[in-house]
């Protein structure tokens, strides 16, 4: 554990209550809750008794019937040679999945910038990250794949839409990735917890879908983003089957099931359907908009890559000196709060990633015009 870089949210967290007043341009969370038919569930929930006990540990067979039904209809995936379970969150299945198919010393890649609680959980589990540099805009590098390969490699993971670039990778790409996994006989880890937030005409692919996956691709998905449901802890995954026995020995041992009551709001939300999220969408649209046009005010000196998905932008500053001093800086003079890149292996350059999900848009207003103001201030030398 002592191998295992410290949580990033935390330490942020930390720091920002010493200072009241911040603004957090930080933790990847939605501005609105669950739809209403959620919190319907949810209050119907504890009348009978055997509620209150242990559920299946896959899931409960109504939850799980409306995830499969999504899948097949919304990411065009068929559900022949594959099992669906009911997690606590997309972390959750990240982790099954690794305690499935890795064992201590194997390897397994991870496109740079990466999720930092995934690179913590193959450290946690004694396998070793391979950090695959993408381009200049976060872009896939396949030909850098293909070489990082090794005898030891379990598995390649993509994250798309990206956290914590906000890039999308393209059909075309995870096409080449997904087919490169199966020729080398390991799996394709597709993490798709913000296959909902895309802009300016992206589109995001669920690799799953390709004829001749279903053996090697473990899909990940979450209702944390989508549904405003990040305290309530429910996510899914899908496994080939020959993954399931597997699976759910890792799961009965760390969790036994998904809490049930979160289960039975989980229906609610899906009865509901991602109309909910693509309605709410509209304002996080506004506001990536807000931040977008903010930071082209800071000139050259600060790269904005494109930044189609998700709810977040990773920005590159020109002499910006160590990115976690930058951002302890920026709290404690400024009022502001983002990620230093360094949580997600960037440590050549300074990087900052701007989370703009959790803010309606006038609290965008004023946390980007901080964080602009400090930046601009910083870069002057003042």
């Amino acid at each position: 554990m002592g191998a295992v870089q410290a949580p990033i949210i935390p330490v942020i967290a930390a720091m920002m209550r010493e200072r009241p007043g911040v603004i957090s341009l930080g933790q990847g969370v939605a501005w609105y809750g669950p739809p209403p038919r959620a919190l319907e569930r949810m209050r119907e929930f504890g009348e009978r008794p055997d509620q209150h006990r242990y559920g299946p540990v896959e899931g409960l067979p109504e939850l799980r019937a409306l995830m499969s039904g999504k899948l097949e209809r919304e990411n065009g995936i068929s559900l022949a040679g594959r099992s669906v379970l009911v997690t606590a969150g997309a972390n959750m299945g990240f982790l099954n999945a690794l305690f499935a198919v890795a064992d201590p010393g194997d390897e397994v890649v991870l496109p740079s910038p990466y999720y930092f609680n995934q690179e913590m959980a193959l450290r946690m589990l004694g396998c070793t990250p391979v950090a695959l540099p993408t381009d200049s805009e976060f872009q896939l590098d396949l030909n850098r794949l293909e070489g990082a390969i090794t005898p030891r490699t379990r598995a390649v993971v993509t994250v798309s839409p990206n956290n914590p670039s906000g890039a999308v990778y393209p059909e075309s790409a995870l096409r080449a990735v997904n087919a490169l996994c199966r020729e080398r006989g390991i799996f394709h880890i597709t993490d798709e917890t913000y296959e909902y937030f895309v802009y300016d005409g992206a589109r995001h692919f669920s690799p799953a879908s390709l004829p001749d996956s279903a053996g090697h691709t473990i899909s990940l998905y979450s209702l944390s983003k989508a549904y405003g449901f990040a305290s309530w802890r429910i996510g899914y995954m899908l496994i080939p089957q020959a993954l399931q026995t597997a699976v759910l020995k890792v799961q009965d041992t760390n969790l036994i099931c998904a809490p049930g009551v979160s289960q039975h709001a989980a229906i609610g939300a899906m009865e509901t359907g991602s109309a909910y999220c693509r309605q709410k969408l509209e304002t996080t649209a506004r506001v990536r908009r807000i931040v977008l046009d903010a930071l082209a005010g800071l000139g050259e000196r600060c790269h904005v890559p494109v930044a189609e998905g998700a709810f977040y932008v990773l920005i590159r500053i020109e002499s910006g000196g160590d990115a976690f001093a930058l951002a302890e800086r920026l709290i404690r003079e400024f009022g502001v709060a983002v990620i230093p890149g360094t949580a997600f292996g960037l440590d050549g350059g300074c990087y900052l990633r701007i989370a703009y999900g959790a803010l309606e848009p006038a609290t965008a207003e004023e946390g980007i015009g901080r964080l602009v103001l400090g930046l601009r201030a910083i870069m002057d030398g003042r």
